[in-house]
């Protein structure tokens, strides 16, 4: 027991110089006496609300980054998360110590010092970690360098572009600014350049692949006044082959499908309309499931859509294909029945025997005409000539009217009539796929290499 008390003893010594207390959990009310012997020499008239070379020229300060993970891409709120690993570089004179060696400290400490007002312009929600404490590392230097690093999580916007969707390509930035210091107090520079940046090679993300990155400094203009920017670019390409998977690839099997109405005969209503209604059915569908994971109102017209689009065409088309085969097929039937209606009611009016009773003018006076008369008179036999003669001549104006007739229907609806409508699903066979294979040509070129 006397050895742990003696320990406790040395232990409190050390850190309140013979006053064995607790000393305050609250970061602003530490004072000289509770810093080892080291910072207690550094921070005796140290003011930490005064930057360092007040009045004397800005402070350069030199920005480098690790990228630990892009854990989310939104293209509904256009935006992505991502957790880095920042880390900031600058000289204070007035922590110069001898020596060569670096002192780390406690990230608590980091109230008592003087630390850049750096902040992400274009993030939405951020945090920094504090698991098992705050996230936070200070370094000193033995020239007065201090290194300050933390670690960060923000939800960062980027503007998108899904014109090209699903064969984008999203250039999205990570920018770093002064919140109140500007130009003449404050310079920010990315220490090593491009190399600055570490993380992006070896990222994994599940629908992108980082093709480059660069990094550049600029400044950043407000009402205020210019503050110092650094803008970290990456360009990140979608990976497309999920999207041939789940969605290019059921489309076309679709439109494939609704061909096959094609191959069957005319008569079999109920299944070319159940093909036909059972495909655009499906792909309406498919073109709602594609749209769940992009926002519902923009002003992009997205070439996923103009893809699923051309399919919804082709399907409907099919379903109207044989909607149009069936009609002709019907009014084919029904000119040819009128046809045989046109020839039977010729032929009778052509082939009648009888003959019309022919009456005399003349009262008291009648003539009967039959096959077992004899001796027919001069007027008689005369009336009976001019009778056959006009019924002949009647006949032969009523076949000629029935045949112009007759031709003239033909030509009315010839325009309007297909001579063999099992025609239609044969040059359908071979106009469809054909007209898909090179809209298809045309889409691919024009997504792929323009």
């Amino acid at each position: 027991m006397s050895v742990q008390l003696h320990a406790l003893l040395i232990l409190c010594l050390s850190f309140t110089q013979g006053d064995c207390t607790y000393s305050s959990p609250h970061w602003g009310e530490w004072n000289d006496s509770q810093l080892l012997p080291t910072i207690q020499k550094l921070m005796k008239g140290y003011n930490r609300y005064l930057r360092p070379n007040f009045n004397e020229g800005p402070v350069e300060i030199g920005m480098s980054l690790d990228i630990a993970s892009i854990d989310a891409i939104s293209e509904i709120n256009m935006d992505y998360t991502a957790t880095i690993f920042l880390r900031q570089r600058w000289r204070d004179s007035r922590l110069v110590f001898p020596g060569n060696e670096s002192v780390s400290v406690d990230g608590r400490l980091v109230s008592l010092l003087w630390i850049p007002d750096t902040f992400i312009p274009d993030s939405k929600r951020s945090f920094l970690h504090d698991v098992t404490v705050e996230n936070r590392l200070i370094r000193i230097f033995s020239n007065g360098t201090v290194l300050y690093a933390l670690r960060i999580t923000a939800t960062i916007a980027c503007n998108m572009d899904l014109t090209k969707y699903p064969m984008d390509r999203q250039v999205c930035t990570l920018q770093l600014e002064s919140w109140g210091y500007n130009l003449q107090d404050v310079v920010f520079y990315w220490t090593r350049g491009n190399d600055s940046v570490k993380g992006l090679d070896t990222l994994r993300l599940a629908q992108y692949s980082v093709e480059s990155y660069y990094t550049t400094v600029s400044e950043a203009v407000y009402e205020t006044g210019q503050y110092p920017k650094l803008v970290l670019h990456f360009a990140l390409r979608r990976n497309v082959l999920f999207f041939i998977l789940e969605t290019y690839v059921p489309s076309v099997l679709l439109v494939v499908l609704s061909w096959v109405s094609f191959w069957i005969s005319q008569s079999s209503v109920p299944a070319r309309t159940c093909i036909g209604v059972t495909t655009v059915l499906t792909m309406t569908t498919l073109m709602m499931g594609a749209r769940t994971s992009l926002p519902n109102a923009n002003c992009f017209i997205k070439a996923i859509d103009v893809y699923l689009g051309i399919c919804f065409t082709f399907i409907f088309g099919a379903l109207l294909e044989y909607a149009c085969a069936h009609f002709y097929t019907m009014q084919h039937q029904t000119i040819e029945d009128l046809h045989r209606e046109l020839m039977r009611e010729f032929n009778e009016s052509n082939g009648n025997g009888s003959i019309p009773m022919v009456t005399s003018t003349q009262p008291n006076q009648s003539v009967q005409i039959g096959s077992n008369a004899e001796e027919p008179t001069e007027q008689s036999a005369n009336s009976d000539t001019r009778n056959s003669v006009g019924s002949k001549e009647k006949v032969a104006r009523q076949g000629c009217s029935l045949s112009s007739m007759k031709d003239a229907s033909r030509r009315a609806v010839s325009v309007f009539t297909v001579e063999n409508p099992h025609n239609i699903d044969r040059h359908a066979r071979t106009a469809f796929p054909t007209a898909f294979l090179f809209v298809n040509i045309l889409y691919w070129l024009y997504y792929l290499f323009l």
